[in-house]
């Protein structure tokens, strides 16, 4: 699949990691500063709420960012792999982390203290340029997809999250693309915006369609092209 099967296929912008963005010699100073660390599948690499003293570069796997409301409800916001930075904006504001990121297979990550991130950008503006950039990026795409988003009902938004998926975190294979990335259907309702029951039963009907399987957080998508109609309101 190509980004033009795509709701937002002109804002993968976003989609290029931090590292990627920076000069070998940049890279590998930034990365000097830290240490590195490792976390099991599910552990938590940063808390919502707590307070910010350094920044992650992850190295290796994949991560999901999620946040969570007073009552509960949780979103997924987004999934950060190899070369991607985390926990960054609290380190530049100085205020509570406002996610939780999460290690969805075993993740290596190099963290650096914060009053050292923020004097080595002082340093280099090369760099900061670089990191505006990503920012950016991030704020264009969250606000194109908002847009899309709203003019959508639930199940062509929740089309349109499985096609990024897809497009994103999956394994392609005779049977189907499977999904990599193991969320509940709880982070896919807050996701799209609908409770929990809202999307049991649209899945339920997209599986009986057999446009879908699933099981214990796995999903595999059968049919793609009808996937792409429903997020396309052709349906």
């Amino acid at each position: 699949m190509t980004a033009a099967d795509l709701p937002g296929e002109n804002s993968l912008d976003d989609r290029v990691p931090f590292l990627a963005r920076l000069e070998r010699e940049d890279r590998e100073a930034l990365l000097g500063l830290g240490r590195e660390l490792r976390f099991r599948t599910r552990d938590v690499l940063l808390h919502q709420h707590e307070p910010s003293s350094y920044v992650l570069f992850v190295t290796h796997g994949w991560t999901k960012v999620t946040a969570a409301a007073v009552n509960g409800y949780e979103a997924l916001l987004a999934l950060r792999g190899p070369g991607d930075i985390v926990g960054e904006s609290a380190a530049l504001t100085g205020r509570p982390r406002s996610a939780t990121v999460t290690a969805l297979e075993p993740v290596r990550a190099v963290a650096v203290d914060r009053d050292r991130f923020t004097v080595f950008l002082t340093d280099s503006p090369a760099v900061s340029y670089a990191l505006l950039g990503l920012t950016s990026d991030r704020m264009r795409a969250a606000d194109q997809r908002r847009i899309e988003f709203a003019s959508m009902h639930v199940r062509e938004r929740l089309a349109a999250l499985l096609l990024e998926l897809a497009h994103t975190n999956a394994r392609y294979t005779e049977a189907g693309v499977e999904l990599l990335v193991p969320l509940s259907k709880q982070e896919l309702a807050g996701s799209v915006g609908a409770s929990r029951e809202m999307v049991q039963r649209l899945l339920k009907d997209l599986r009986d369609r057999g446009v879908v399987v699933t099981g214990r957080r796995t999903l595999r998508i059968v049919r793609m092209d009808v996937l792409r109609r429903i997020a396309r309101a052709e349906t």
